[in-house]
């Protein structure tokens, strides 16, 4: 059985909660992720901050526009903006349940803790690449004519 801890992105870039929105955009921006956990000194999980945070910080500032009082939506601190109610997995759970999992919740990751410590951290876009991965192992298990025919179910 594959686990989590086979395919995770190990020691995923953080921030602490003392951090802005603006920095964890820079940071995805820079490292082409959507997820950022927020971590504590010993690196334990406290919260997680996505791409959509972002957008959603980004709108409501827009909306509330005034020149006396604009202030960046993206000088807000982590600690005010990030999501404390997580899901995450230990390195030994199961991939398939950690992707049925994801899908039920509608989540678009899972951070891998182990001992209470941030390790690693899977995504919907991992899952998507095994999921282009095992395509293309079954296009050469089962191979396609010019016709896109399966060759071995053909009579």
């Amino acid at each position: 059985m594959f686990t989590v801890a086979d395919m995770m992105t190990p020691h995923p870039h953080t921030l602490t909660a003392s951090h802005t929105l603006a920095d964890a955009k820079h940071l995805m921006d820079k490292h082409h992720v959507h997820h950022i956990p927020v971590t504590d000194k010993d690196n334990h999980l406290i919260g997680l901050v996505s791409q959509r945070d972002i957008l959603a910080a980004q709108e409501s500032c827009l909306e509330h526009i005034t020149k006396s009082n604009f202030i960046s939506a993206l000088d807000i601190p982590l600690e005010q903006a990030m999501h404390r109610q997580l899901h995450s997995v230990a390195p030994n759970a199961g991939l398939k349940e950690a992707a049925m999992y994801m899908q039920k919740r509608q989540i678009g990751c899972l951070p891998i803790v182990n001992h209470n410590k941030l390790i690693g951290i899977i995504t919907d876009t991992d899952f998507v690449s095994i999921a282009i991965n095992l395509l293309e192992i079954q296009e050469e298990i089962e191979p396609i004519d010019e016709d896109g025919d399966n060759l071995e179910t053909d009579f």
